[in-house]
């Protein structure tokens, strides 16, 4: 049943557009009709004008799927029972494969203009079909077609002109409804959009969703008070219309919503629908006033469709059926309950299945198939195009020539606008929380006064020399201990980055870029306030920015090594216990504990790769690459040995039978170990201190690159 709706004409003044939802026509205009309203001159009110524009007419789409089917490979356990001829069914293990039917031949219409809902009970496929439907599913598992206007639709197209909204929320906590929106609309909308038209479609969208009084409220979480559960799910339904999609998918938007809101989130996606888009729904059990907003619904029972049609249709088909609802039931609750009935006995609902197929068939037959649209049915393109000329924006489509694919471009924006605006979200949603950098900070201030405490005012002796390394290695390792923190960041990040991504709001290297450009500022400061503390109290030599640089790079190398990890894995305890456990890897075989001569042939290797092995090499170059600066001199030789315990005068003595010995003349002042032995003694002489540094920095490109690859592989968002 396809319902074409007139929409009224746009009133663009502010007492229009901060009208409360329950006031507003039902009817939607698209963003192009909305845009119209405001001018590009700067300093120019989106809202002092008023400029009426005539009732657009729908747009001819229309979603055909045909013999949907979806089968999951399921492992047989083996046993040892006779009877199941050395076979279990379920479990896993085992080396036969069986199959389990998740969809079974669902066929279906969906027009612009309409919500299709399917319903069903928990497992019956319904966010299965939605997923399927949206191409979430990876090739060779889902077999059927699935057209747009008659022309299969192809991944790089069906990502530019649908939206898909998740069941969970998933927003930034610290960024109000308003800022949400924005940066939405800054990633899906083209940057030859003005900012005012920009704005103009985030404030109309604000009013389209009810959301004008929680405009300037942060969205919260479970530390910080926000919005309403109802709110939340409507600005993640804004987050994905932002760009007018023609189609949108919904996994259950009402899941966890009290009846108002669930009727208020249906009522707004009505409207999405009455713009010219189709929309597609998962929901589990309608009320009377939700069921009155749907155009079409699909009932699953275990992967079959057991009623496809209008919910007007519906007291029809189950009278034919010989289950007439009673007058006091609710529709849909009715037809639930029936298919749970059927389903506990033999054969299940194959009864209902096979008599809606004979039940559609005559209904067709029945009544003459209306005109699609009153009019012939359009190619993909020619339907774009229409939307596109009728101010429906997709994500910047053009009326170009060639096929539909070359009228939308993959990505809305070039990669340098997605960067900035993924790094200006980023600053404010870490702004709003003072207190994570402020932690940070303290921990490495802390640490910095404990080190220099400890090691204060080292001194050139052979002792001297040894609390110097010992210094040197536990700052160097503190640097990427304290890079742990960056875990949980991508972590709480993951799966927004898989939703904006999955539709192509930005590139994922663009965030790879962005997420190390925002970090970096910080790292910066860090290392210049350890430095401080550290350099001059514990009486270090050598050049103070040097000793800066490699701490930044040290800190660079660690936070990408770590955010590396978080795109590998999931789970924040998992990742801190491999975190912790390699950084120990690389302090025991960075040459502290035991010199590059003296690690055994088969562990050489792990030397190399030890993060902690370059920076520690580096700062050691830096304080002791002086071949004229003496760290032990005549009788400080015996330190460290049993004569060191012995009195002056002895050590002379030994000193001049040394010297006559070795016809060399050994004084108690004489300097008998320079810096550049000390480097020698430790197995430092293979690269130079700035080559070092240079490693260092390449290490953190490099797990960034390690990371862009981490995302590009694991965040294909389809299930297999």
């Amino acid at each position: 049943m396809s319902r074409v709706v007139a929409l009224a004409p746009i009133n663009c003044s502010s007492s229009s557009l901060d009208a409360p939802m329950e006031e507003q026509h039902p009817s939607s205009t698209t963003l192009g009709h909305l845009l119209k309203c405001v001018g590009d001159a700067q300093g120019e009110s989106p809202f002092d004008h008023i400029v009426e524009i005539a009732p657009p007419r729908s747009l001819p789409f229309l979603l055909a799927f045909s013999h949907i089917t979806y089968r999951v490979k399921k492992r047989r356990r083996f046993c040892l029972r006779g009877d199941d001829h050395g076979y279990d069914s379920g479990g896993s293990g085992g080396d036969r494969v069986g199959g389990k039917v998740i969809l079974d031949d669902i066929c279906g219409e969906a027009r612009d203009g309409e919500i299709m809902a399917v319903m069903g009970a928990s497992g019956s496929g319904k966010s299965t079909l939605i997923d399927a439907l949206a191409n979430r599913m990876a090739k060779g598992s889902l077999k059927g077609s699935i057209t747009l206007n008659g022309e299969q639709l192809e991944s790089r197209l069906l990502k530019v002109i649908s939206a898909y909204v998740m069941q969970d929320d998933l927003l930034f906590p610290m960024l109000t409804v308003k800022e949400t929106l924005m940066f939405a609309a800054d990633f899906r909308l083209p940057r030859t959009l003005s900012k005012s038209k920009k704005k103009l479609r985030v404030e109309a969208l604000i009013d389209q969703l009810g959301l004008r009084s929680a405009a300037g409220t942060v969205i919260g979480d479970e530390g910080h008070r926000g919005v309403s559960g109802g709110e939340r799910r409507r600005v993640s339904i804004g987050m994905d219309i932002i760009h007018d999609p023609i189609l949108l998918f919904l996994d259950e938007p009402t899941s966890g919503l009290d009846s108002t809101s669930a009727f208020m989130v249906v009522k707004v996606l009505q409207r999405i629908a009455q713009s010219g888009s189709i929309v597609i729904m998962s929901i589990h059990q309608p009320s009377y006033r939700i069921l009155g907003l749907l155009d079409q619904i699909i009932f699953l029972s275990k992967g079959r469709t057991a009623y496809s049609g209008p919910p007007s249709a519906l007291p029809l088909f189950l009278s034919d059926f010989g289950r007439p609802i009673p007058e006091s039931h609710n529709r849909t609750e009715f037809a639930l309950d029936l298919i749970k009935e059927l389903e506990i006995f033999p054969g299940g609902t194959r009864t209902l299945v096979e008599f809606n197929k004979s039940w559609q068939i005559r209904m067709r037959g029945d009544q003459t198939k209306p005109e699609f649209h009153g009019g012939k049915n359009l190619s993909l393109k020619e339907a774009i195009t229409a939307s596109v000329s009728r101010g429906k924006l997709v994500s910047g489509a053009t009326n170009g020539g060639g096929g539909a694919n070359s009228m939308v471009p993959t990505f809305a924006n070039p990669f340098w606008v997605e960067m900035a605006v993924l790094a200006r979200r980023s600053c404010t949603n870490s702004r709003r929380m003072p207190e994570l950098f402020g932690i940070r900070l303290a921990a490495v201030v802390v640490t910095g006064v404990i080190l220099a405490t400890m090691f204060w005012r080292l001194d050139n002796s052979p002792r001297g020399v040894q609390e110097r390394l010992g210094f040197f290695a536990f700052a160097m390792s503190t640097m990427f201990y304290t890079c742990a923190d960056a875990l949980p960041v991508f972590l709480q990040e993951r799966y927004i980055f898989l939703r904006e991504t999955a539709y192509n709001a930005y590139r994922r290297w663009s965030y790879v870029l962005a997420h190390a450009a925002v970090a970096i500022p910080s790292l910066i400061l860090l290392s210049v306030v350890f430095a401080a503390i550290t350099f001059w109290a514990v009486g270090l030599d050598g050049s103070f920015w040097f000793y800066v640089l490699i701490i930044v790079a040290s800190f660079w190398a660690g936070s990408s090594f770590v955010t590396f990890l978080s795109g590998v894995v999931t789970h924040v305890m998992l990742g801190y216990t491999i975190v912790v456990a390699i950084l120990a890897y690389f302090l025991l075989f960075s040459g502290f504990f035991i010199s590059r001569d003296r690690i055994p042939v088969y562990w050489i290797w792990f030397h190399y790769l030890s993060l902690v092995k370059y920076p520690y090499e580096g700062v050691l170059h830096n304080e002791f690459d002086d071949p004229l600066k003496c760290f032990v001199r005549g009788i400080q030789m015996f330190d460290g040995t049993p004569l060191g315990m012995a009195p002056v005068a002895v050590k002379t003595n030994l000193l001049a039978g040394l010297s006559s010995s070795l016809g060399v003349n050994i004084t108690a002042n004489t300097c008998v170990t320079t810096g550049t032995d000390i480097l020698r003694q430790q197995g430092i002489t293979d690269l130079t201190k700035w080559e070092c540094l240079w490693v260092t920095i390449a290490w953190g490109f490099l797990f960034r690159i390690l990371f862009y690859f981490s995302l590009l592989l694991g965040s294909k968002n389809k299930r297999k």
